[in-house]
């Protein structure tokens, strides 16, 4: 099926009147045209696609990429038949740092062993009420394989809290990391936190293979 569109219409500013018909607007290089009628993740929303789920009690994080771990994990189980799609991750650091840490985000990936769950954070569906999808969240968990640090949000510092720490930081992914079956995605540290008051939050999409 081919759609058809007619660039840089109308020639106008003024308004459509109600119940015209008019051709897809395209841009000069042929582009369409568009408008969001609701929020960005609407759609997702509404059809009970989307998830997030958060650490409800502070966190002693792994040092750099051992496969025990603690902080916050998030796995696609190898039978989902579903690719979930990692689209922001909110972190808070609120203990003071025993040595300077990189913080970020590391991922991994195992097609015949799934990542032991050890500690379940609950997720939730972003449509209030609506059941939960496929993606599990660990706050300590065995990982599959020894992940690779993809991500690198900032750093973790040595000062007081009331005079340089991390700050509260929420990063958007815009659905550019995807967890296929039998992957996963976890919060990376350099250095494990001197106590545990790591807080941390991911959202994600899950999509039919």
């Amino acid at each position: 099926m081919i759609i058809q569109g007619m660039a840089n219409q109308p020639p106008t500013k003024l308004s459509l009147s109600p119940g015209a018909q008019a051709p897809l607007r395209q841009g000069n290089m042929g582009d369409a045209v568009v408008s969001e009628l609701h929020g960005r993740y609407y759609e997702a929303a509404y059809r009970s696609t989307m998830f997030t789920g958060a650490n409800t009690a502070g966190q002693v994080t792994t040092v750099g990429t051992a496969t025990t771990y603690t902080g916050l994990c998030l796995s696609n189980p190898l039978a989902s038949n579903t690719n979930i799609v990692l689209n922001k991750v909110g972190l808070a650091f609120l203990v003071v740092w025993p040595a300077a840490a990189a913080v970020g985000l590391m991922c991994g990936y195992n097609g015949s062993v799934n990542v032991t769950h050890t500690t379940p954070v609950t997720p939730r569906s972003t449509y209030i009420g609506g059941a939960v999808g496929v993606g599990l969240l660990d706050s300590a968990a065995t990982l599959s394989v020894t992940p690779t640090i993809t991500h690198i949000f900032g750093a973790g510092l040595t000062g007081a809290i009331t005079v340089q720490t991390i700050e509260t930081s929420f990063f958007d992914l815009e659905g550019s990391v995807i967890l296929p079956p039998g992957a996963f995605a976890a919060i990376y540290t350099s250095t494990v936190t001197a106590a545990a008051g790591m807080f941390a939050s991911m959202q994600w999409e899950e999509v039919p293979v």
